[in-house]
């Protein structure tokens, strides 16, 4: 479950505010358009380092980006804003990039180098706020058989940068 275009849609802002914060248990089932409230058994009172989240990553198809609606871009400010609050890095990851761009497809080295995932990073960027270096291309495994090492590539350094930030957030506690 996501975010979703109707108010009381998907999951709710504010208890992604508490998971953020660790105050969201393992297992807890997000339902749509439910508060969690302190008194829910699955709300953890004293957070410990470990309950917290270290680093947000937003996901959306690359080819979806022109297509979120503003109740649902104005739900994930508030979460980006929400984290940047509380000092948790973010980053963004625009998949199928296959889908969104026939260069991408025909060979992922072209990825960066297309002007229309380019566009899609550059509006992304401008509809959330997030750094433009902090938005990943990702291609998708689909219907593959063996692992493609330009596929690997992309997937390992946005994964990388990742593991960084939530590094780099730990040591600045």
């Amino acid at each position: 479950m996501g975010f979703e275009k109707l108010p009381d849609g998907g999951v709710h802002v504010e208890d992604v505010k508490l998971a953020l914060r660790g105050h969201v248990r393992d297992g807890y089932q997000f339902k749509a358009g439910d508060y969690m409230e302190p008194r829910d058994p699955s709300y953890e009172p004293s957070p410990s380092l470990n309950d917290r989240v270290h680093v947000l990553v937003s996901v959306i198809p690359a080819d979806s980006v022109s297509l979120l609606s503003k109740e649902v871009l104005k739900k994930m400010r508030e979460v980006r804003l929400a984290a940047r609050d509380m000092g948790i890095p973010q980053v963004a990851i625009l998949t199928k990039v296959d889908k969104a761009c026939p260069k991408a497809k025909q060979n992922i080295v072209n990825v960066y180098k297309s002007k229309y995932l380019k566009k899609r990073v550059d509006l992304f960027n401008e509809l959330l706020g997030l750094p433009l270096n902090c938005i990943f291309l990702v291609r998708n495994y689909e219907t593959e058989n063996k692992t493609q090492a330009g596929f690997d590539a992309l997937i390992l350094c946005a994964l990388r940068h990742m593991i960084d930030y939530g590094e780099d957030y730990l040591i600045n506690l």
